[in-house]
């Protein structure tokens, strides 16, 4: 599809959803992330814990305005246990 973005979801994410990848619109993170919610509220006990990579780039706490434009891959990283 194009004039979109792909959102990636790990770990518990993925687990709260039930996939691990979703297409959206663009806009900003916080759009995306209130589209992701509604499309799967289980989302909302884990998004407030996770970590944003946009297009591989780490986009710092709480920036919610960061622009995700068409073709954007949004990555959802709950926090990782081990290593």
């Amino acid at each position: 599809m194009t004039g979109t973005v792909e959102v990636h979801l790990f770990a518990a994410a993925r687990a709260a959803a039930g996939c691990s990848d979703w297409v959206t619109e663009p806009g900003t993170l916080g759009e995306v992330l209130e589209r992701l919610v509604a499309e799967f509220p289980a989302l909302s006990d884990v998004l407030p814990r996770c970590s944003y990579l946009v297009d591989e780039v780490s986009v710092k706490a709480g920036d919610l305005s960061a622009p995700l434009v068409a073709a954007s891959r949004l990555d959802v990283l709950p926090p990782f246990a081990g290593g």
